[in-house]
Parts: structure tokens; sequence; C-alpha cells
């Protein structure tokens, strides 16, 4: 089912209709994302950062190694012993 039509001009721009604007949460100024997934182009609201972007922030020398649930906790344990010591 179709949900609303374009034209493209002679610049090749496009309007995005008001129905999909709406569905999209976009306005003036809005990046639009365009990505093909199973032979079709998909048109979605481009997120500020990618989740590799935060990733990348986060983890800059690669991924963490994987720790158990005891030494989670016990490393929380340390660091609110820490910040309560200070006082």
């Amino acid at each position: 089912m179709t949900l609303a039509y374009s034209k493209l001009t002679a610049q090749g721009q496009i309007s995005v209709p008001a129905e999909i604007r709406k569905k999209l949460g976009v306005g003036p100024g809005a990046v639009l994302e365009w990505d093909e997934e199973g032979g079709k182009i998909v048109v979605r609201r481009a997120g500020r950062y990618t989740s590799e972007d935060v990733h990348r922030a986060l983890f800059p020398e690669g991924a963490p190694k994987p720790r158990s649930d005891v030494e989670l906790r016990e490393g929380v344990r340390q660091y609110g012993r820490g910040r309560h010591a200070r006082r």
C-alpha cells in the first residue's frame, strides 16, 4: 500500500509529503538517510551518531574484555568505597 507520492525535479530534488514528514517526525533542516535493504530503498530520519561512532568514542582501544557478574559487582563496590572514603 502506497503512503504517498513525490515528484522528482529537474535538479534531482524531491519534496517529502506531509504524511511522511509526520511519520518520520522531521521538519525543515532535518537529515534523511537513504539505505538499501533487501533490494528496496529505505528512507529514515538520520541519527546524529551511529552506534559505531558511539562505540569508538567509549572504547578507543577496542572492546573491553568480558567480565563476570561477580567482577562487575566488586568493581561497583570498590568505586563506591573510594567515593565515600574521600569525604
